[in-house]
């Protein structure tokens, strides 16, 4: 039960006494040796969050449930878009699964401290992976599952691991995929030998085992069962690579003991969801919202997590918030995008369990959630965070009774407890700018980089002062502490000196009914400095699709003539990362984009 009743009494408490309100937060888990203190710097100047306490993640996410009565309830609901089948696992069997394959790794000599790389799709192994890992210490670094040997080779080159597992095939579409050339190649492309590799073997295409080198996953579940193992707070957990669009992909390091507290704190304050409740998040597995709220955040809560291979479709969807009663959906625009063009012919879906929609991954505009909202007939809310966060930079939050305005509900929130952001304008007495947030960070957060083998302060993301971490997301914050997002710092157009965001012009572009989707760039402009262009997605089907004239029209009427839009460009796709972001800087003026989107699915028309 929350002690507040409103926004701005759960923030102050968190602001003006922060080592009262997260040790309070931190009884949420159970502890061998309860923290005294709440935050300590470390000598290399960031932070440790519960110094002095031990846990074990694996315990408080798995057994304490088991020994509390929730044995028989389920943990896991599986569902795969490829092969059509569908799991169920129960609290008990996964303690039991997951206390065995920790023995299983444990036999092959993996120890605390130890990687362990994880390249398997959203699977139930890919869990009982991950928590085993978790059970007796070992760092689980969960990378795509779909990479090609090369990317393969330089996750295992960066971690070391002493153990890799993939599954024998992945999926795209419904086409199966063979791991085998891409694990072969990845090891004969790594200086680094790790000392086993795990097969989990699916139907659809079984690989052959290597003598010496390989071992069945299932095999090793019968293993002597592995007890829990206790580990100092800031012990880290995983290690999660970004996805490399802003540079050199970095391994972000979680701990366990403030990961464990913010998590479990999160789910209540911002999602509403108390033990019992059953959660949906369409994300990969191998991204962060699939660590935090695929796995770690409802089963740490107690919750059952339904959790997808494959990207869903709308019926999909319906049908798996439908059966299992899931009280609240996690899912990406991209997702809720391809969810509307499928389903824009209905006038909505009656699920009675389903209480709220959550979305995150990249910028979702009001016409996108105004439809979502009349689609579900339930809150719809866009939130900010990034892999370093690990948790939602702001939220919407659903656990305290206060209920927000409209106008609220359609940004991105208020900051959570714990963030701090502030805005470091571009120019002198502009009302935006770069948002940062002033340090330390709150429980949850990054503990550090990984690099050369060692887990250091990320110094790279921090300004020249080392006060504030920078997000490189462009903003403003109102008075009433919202924070209003404009897009990626490098997305924001200087047109003859003023700047103008992406975001700002893609926002009114989307509420055009036509539109399935949009992103706007800057190209170089011999007079402006530069001006922007627009990809638009048209809705397919339509008896007319939107015009040139009718999108320029709509944006020189609500921003302005200044703004210099006089170019759209129609295309039958935009190019997106593998986790569904889109790629702007992979947009190009020159007539053609990346290997994603071929030249002649685009078609150029230009007004004056």
């Amino acid at each position: 039960m929350l002690p507040w009743t409103t926004y701005e009494a759960m923030y102050a408490a968190a602001t003006t006494e922060p080592e009262t309100f997260w040790l309070d937060a931190a009884r949420r888990v159970t502890w061998k040796q309860a923290p005294t203190l709440a935050c300590q710097t470390r000598p290399d100047g960031w932070h440790d969050w519960f110094p002095g306490g031990t846990l074990n993640t694996c315990h408080n996410a798995v057994d304490r449930h088991v020994e509390n009565g929730r044995a028989e309830q389920a943990a896991l609901i599986w569902h795969s878009c490829a092969t059509k089948e569908r799991q169920i696992v129960t609290y008990r069997e996964l303690q039991d699964r997951v206390a065995g394959f920790a023995g299983g790794l444990r036999s092959l000599g993996v120890e605390k401290g130890d990687r362990v790389l994880i390249a398997m799709p959203t699977m139930i192994e890919t869990v009982i992976a991950m928590l085993a890992c978790a059970r007796i210490g070992a760092v689980h670094v969960v990378v795509f599952a779909g990479y090609a040997g090369s990317e393969l080779a330089g996750r295992i080159d960066d971690v070391a691991p002493k153990v890799i597992i993939v599954a024998s095939c992945s999926f795209q579409g419904q086409t199966a995929v063979s791991s085998s050339a891409a694990l072969n190649k990845a090891l004969a492309e790594a200086t680094h030998r790790p000392q086993a590799c795990v097969i989990t073997q699916r139907d659809a295409c079984p690989a052959r085992l290597l003598p010496l080198r390989d071992h069945a996953f299932h095999a090793l579940e019968q293993s002597t069962p592995a007890g829990p193992v206790m580990l100092r707070s800031e012990d880290p957990l995983y290690i999660l690579h970004t996805s490399g669009t802003t540079g050199k992909a970095k391994g972000i390091v979680r701990d366990n003991g403030g990961h464990a507290v913010a998590l479990a704190l999160s789910m209540e304050l911002i999602y509403g969801c108390k033990p019992g409740d059953t959660f949906c998040t369409t994300s990969d597995l191998g991204w962060v919202v699939g660590h935090s709220y695929g796995v770690y955040a409802p089963l740490l809560s107690g919750c059952t997590s339904v959790i997808v291979e494959g990207g869903p479709s709308a019926s999909a969807i319906r049908s798996l918030c439908h059966e299992h009663a899931v009280k609240c959906l996690f899912t990406t625009p991209i997702q809720m995008r391809l969810m509307r063009q499928e389903s824009r012919a209905l006038s909505g879906v009656i699920l009675p369990a389903l209480a709220r929609v959550f979305v995150a991954g990249e910028y979702a505009d009001p016409t996108l959630l105004d439809w979502a909202r009349s689609y579900f007939q339930r809150p719809v809310v866009n939130h900010w965070w990034q892999t370093e966060t690990g948790w939602s930079i702001t939220a919407h939050f659903f656990g305290l009774p206060e209920h927000e305005s409209v106008a609220l509900m359609n940004d991105i929130g208020r900051p959570a407890p714990g963030f701090h952001p502030a805005i470091i304008p571009s120019a002198p007495d502009e009302p935006c700018g770069e948002i940062v947030l002033t340090l330390p960070l709150p429980p949850g957060c990054l503990a550090g980089i990984w690099s050369d083998r060692v887990i250091g302060a990320p110094t790279a993301c921090l300004d020249d002062t080392g006060t504030y971490y920078r997000t490189f997301d462009e903003g403003m914050i109102d008075a009433d502490r919202a924070v209003h997002m404009l897009g990626r710092s490098d997305d924001v157009i200087k047109v003859a000196g003023r700047r103008i965001s992406g975001v700002q012009i893609e926002k009114i572009i989307a509420a055009h009914p036509g539109i399935h989707a949009c992103a706007v760039v800057a190209v170089p402009d011999e007079l402006r400095g530069q001006r922007p262009v627009a990809y638009v997605v048209s809705i397919s089907g339509l008896v007319r699709s939107p015009s040139a004239e009718e999108i320029i029209r709509q944006v020189r009427q609500t921003l302005g003539r200044w703004v210099g839009l006089r170019e759209v460009r129609f295309t039958e796709r935009l190019p997106t990362t593998i986790s569904g972001k889109i790629t702007r800087k992979s947009l190009h003026f020159s007539g053609c984009i990346t290997k994603d989107v071929p030249a002649s699915f685009i078609r150029t028309v230009s007004v004056r």
